[in-house]
């Protein structure tokens, strides 16, 4: 049976970030919720290095796995997702967490990454929080105990 999806709406349509890119790093799928998330238009996007929206600290360690990936054609963020740091373009960083889909050319080198995104900055903000409130109340705690 033939797919009567239309895959093209259906990545404009999701609520979480599509993005791909090719073997380079250049963006070459930008939809409607990167924008919301990252503040670029698809036109200032497409054709730009991953590095707009990749915190500088972390540029080194991101090429690093990206050529590995594409090296070897295989990585373990498929199934496991990978929570990092990323950046908006009005510099203001993003708690991100992504999980990555490679595809292929004919010849078996992988074409493109594409990444399924979603910012989770309220929810990483939240645990920190949380965090620092049981460290304070361990110590008090601890405090009481001592006395």
């Amino acid at each position: 049976m033939q797919s009567t999806v239309n895959y093209q709406q259906l990545v404009e349509a999701v609520g979480d970030a599509v993005m791909a890119a090719d073997a380079s790093g250049a963006i070459n799928l930008w939809n409607p919720a990167c924008e919301r998330m990252f503040g670029y238009t698809e036109a200032e996007a497409l054709g730009k290095s991953l590095d707009i929206i990749i915190p500088q600290r972390q540029q080194q360690r991101h090429w690093d796995g990206y050529a590995h990936t594409m090296a070897s054609g295989k990585t373990k963020y498929g199934t496991t997702v990978l929570r990092v740091p990323a950046v908006h373009k009005d510099g203001h960083t993003l708690s991100i967490a992504f999980s990555v889909a490679l595809l292929f050319t004919p010849e078996g080198k992988v074409a493109s990454i594409v990444a399924v995104v979603r910012d989770e900055s309220a929810k990483f903000a939240e645990e920190r929080a949380l965090r620092k409130r049981l460290t304070e109340l361990e110590t008090q705690a601890a405090g009481v105990k001592t006395a």
